[in-house]
Parts: structure tokens; sequence; C-alpha cells
């Protein structure tokens, strides 16, 4: 996968630049104009576009995708509410595209992370290859056979079934630890949380919807659309 050398924006619209001239629905920029461009640069039609040097985030939007993703407004709540950290060991069970493992490297110790599916397997492999993590330990194979692993300071379900591993789940964390289940129906929520409380505190279920807002002088509106419902994420404690 070759690298994205720059990132331009304008008028909420990005794009990413690697090599030879930028055709955009807003004009065409030259490679010679990218190459020396620092701040800001002009398109053929006049249009000028912001420039700026790829982050992770911008990275991340161009990668391969497979299943669907764990998108921001979700992941954020893995570190907001599980009290993980530079030190933190974390296993994940569902790699698909390899999204939330490599949001978790970026901020733990390691990541531990289990896909089942080879198709998966491939793309998330690649993808991790691509960012360059060397904390991220990929099993290829379902977690059932494994998560024999111990002193687990989080455990992340992103499965269909997670309530199959919850005995399992509870054997390798470390007491006062979590397992977050991502779910998109409530029905799971239901099986899940009724085999957690066996053996888990039930702290929270959570579902994040995000609205975005128009902000222009004195024209301040909320944007018609919104990003709603992508899953419920269920927060249980070992004690």
């Amino acid at each position: 996968m070759e690298k994205i050398k720059k990132m331009l924006c304008t008028q909420g619209k990005y794009f990413a630049w690697k090599n030879g001239d930028l055709h955009t629905d807003l004009g065409t920029v030259k490679e010679t104009d990218l190459v020396k461009a620092k701040d800001r640069v002009t398109t053929n039609t006049g249009v000028e576009l912001h420039v700026f040097h790829p982050k992770f985030n911008d990275l991340l939007s161009k990668i391969k995708r497979g299943p669907q993703i764990m998108i921001p407004k979700d992941v954020g709540l893995l570190f907001s509410y599980t009290n993980i950290d530079r030190d933190s060991t974390v296993l994940e069970a569902g790699t698909g595209s390899g999204v939330t493992a490599l949001h978790l490297a970026r901020f733990v110790k390691k990541v531990i992370t289990y896909e089942k599916r080879d198709e998966f397997f491939d793309i998330a492999k690649k993808n991790i290859e691509f960012f360059g993590f060397k904390n991220i330990v990929m099993n290829q194979k379902d977690v059932e056979e494994g998560l024999d692993e111990k002193e687990l300071d989080l455990i992340v379900f992103d499965l269909a079934e997670p309530w199959r591993l919850v005995d399992k789940a509870y054997a390798a964390l470390k007491e006062g630890c979590y397992v977050v289940a991502y779910l998109p129906s409530i029905t799971q929520v239901m099986y899940f949380v009724k085999k957690a409380q066996e053996k888990f505190y039930v702290e929270r279920v959570v579902e994040v919807l995000q609205r975005e807002w128009h902000v222009e002088e004195k024209r301040v509106r909320p944007h018609s659309e919104m990003i709603a419902h992508t899953g419920f994420m269920c927060f249980v404690r070992k004690i």
C-alpha cells in the first residue's frame, strides 16, 4: 500500500495525494505544485486548498475495509471508561479490518487480537503492516480456541455471541478491569448482560449518537444528517 504524502482540504472535502497530478471535482493540481506546497495550493479552477502532512486518522480513512468497523465516537469510550494507559495489555476478539486494534495500539503497551475469518485477517494484516505498529500480536484463529492469556487490562469483544466467552474473559482479566462488548442489536445486549451478571458487575450499556453543527458567522444550525446508531457498548467489570 503506497504511502499518502500530503492531505488537502476545503469546503469539508478531503483529498489524499500520493504522486502525479491530483484530480478532484474542484479542479486539478499539478504534481510540481504539490511537491513544493507548504500550507496552500490552488487548483486550475482557482479553488484554494489547504495542505498538510497526513496524521493517523487521515491514513486510517484510506485503508482497505472488510466488515463494519468501530468508529471514533465509539472507540473514544474505550479510553474514557476503562482506565487503560500506556502500560496496559488489551485483548480484542474480532479483528475485522484492524481499525480498533490500530486505535488501541497508539496508546497501550500491547494489543492481542483474534480473527478467525481468513479474508478479514488478510485485510487487517495489510492494514497493520501499513501503519508499522510492532505492539500488535495477531492470531488467525477463533478466540474460543484461545483466550488463555492472563493479567489482561481490557478485553474488547466485537463478536456475534460474546456471552459464550464470559467465563474465559473473567479468568483472563485483572481484578477491577473491564470487558467491553460491541453489539449491533439490543437482543444481543440482553443475552450478554444476562450471562455477564453471573460473574461481572454490569456498569453501563451505552449508545452514542453524534450530531455535527454548521457554524458560519451567525448562520448556525445542526446538520440535517447525523451519525446515529452504530452499536451498543456494554461495559462489565471484574470484581
